[in-house]
């Protein structure tokens, strides 16, 4: 079974309250996925194996660590998982990108798949999926299904907020895939938006309606 690790950094909680607040703008709300995006990268990339190397410092030769050879990639769903890369490249600036777009069906709520483009070896990487909402858990079932198909079998979905419903499917279409999030919220509402949530990211984030 899949691992839910919900991140409860005091610098994580602050900036989502901020992002929460309806009168926050596109400008803050870019600003502060982009901060908490790099903030949960740390956590998200905890476990990567290390090697010894020997480096040379101005005063002498010493042992250090460096990641052991794991070739990441970063794949956001279109477009609010966007929001999300920025700081994962901070941390990361060596992952490559790739991008699946994909979009809500307004009367079905089911995700449809409209683009995917991923770097050639994405087989041979660990992935994170980034997506700010987990709500019903259809689209990022459909995107890990979708990179499962291509060879993908190192899989990790990184989200802003996400609700019982989202991480329980997820869980059970995909038990090999760990779920890392800053708020798990009470539920969806009858239009399955996130309760209390934040709104629709990709609006708040591009300004759009």
């Amino acid at each position: 079974m899949s691992q839910l690790h919900v991140i409860n950094h005091p610098m994580i909680q602050h900036k989502l309250t901020i992002m929460r607040k309806k009168e926050t703008g596109p400008k803050d709300f870019r600003q502060l996925l982009n901060e908490i995006g790099l903030l949960m990268g740390y956590e998200v990339t905890r476990d990567l194996p290390l090697r010894d190397i020997e480096v040379e410092t101005p005063i002498c030769k010493t042992m250090g660590k460096e990641v052991n050879g794991r070739k990441m990639a970063i794949v956001p769903i279109l477009r609010a998982g966007l929001g999300l890369v920025e700081g994962l490249q901070s941390l990361i600036p060596v992952a490559k990108v790739g991008h699946i777009g994909m979009y809500r069906d307004e009367e079905t709520h089911q995700p449809v798949e409209y683009f995917c483009k991923l770097p050639e070896d994405i087989d041979d990487r660990l992935v994170i999926v980034t997506d700010p909402m987990l709500a019903t858990g259809g689209s990022a079932c459909d995107a890990i299904a979708s990179l499962k198909k291509r060879g993908c079998t190192n899989i990790r979905l990184m989200c802003l907020v996400g609700v019982p419903e989202g991480v329980e499917r997820v869980q059970a279409e995909h038990p090999d895939v760990d779920i890392y999030l800053a708020a798990l919220d009470e539920r969806l509402n009858e239009n399955a938006y996130i309760v209390p949530g934040l709104g629709d990211a990709g609006d708040r984030i591009f300004g759009t309606k």
